[in-house]
């Protein structure tokens, strides 16, 4: 065996880590010492994304107002975008 490849053990554990990190292996956690407030983060605005997301296709849905569907595309894609751009956001 050569010196250089890890031990049976330590190739089974990074194995292992790889298998329950799964896509959680792209994701950028802040530093300790970020200057990112806890609100601007990627979970909070993740979750206002994906509520304007849903808003938008309610006001696509509803049979109520005209002007309320005439906005909702608009909405939808606001949201889209904003989940797109804050994805990219440290977690």
């Amino acid at each position: 065996m050569n010196s250089a490849e890890p031990s049976a053990a330590v190739r089974a554990e990074r194995a292992v880590h790889l298998a329950h990190a799964g896509a959680h292996t792209l994701e950028r956690p802040a530093p300790p010492g970020s200057k990112w407030p806890r609100w601007l983060r990627r979970g909070p605005l993740e979750m206002a994304a994906c509520i304007v997301i849903a808003l938008g296709i309610f006001m696509m849905l509803q049979p109520f107002a005209l002007v309320l569907y005439t906005w909702s595309f608009v909405t939808t894609l606001a949201g889209v975008a904003l989940f797109t751009i804050v994805s990219k956001f440290p977690v």
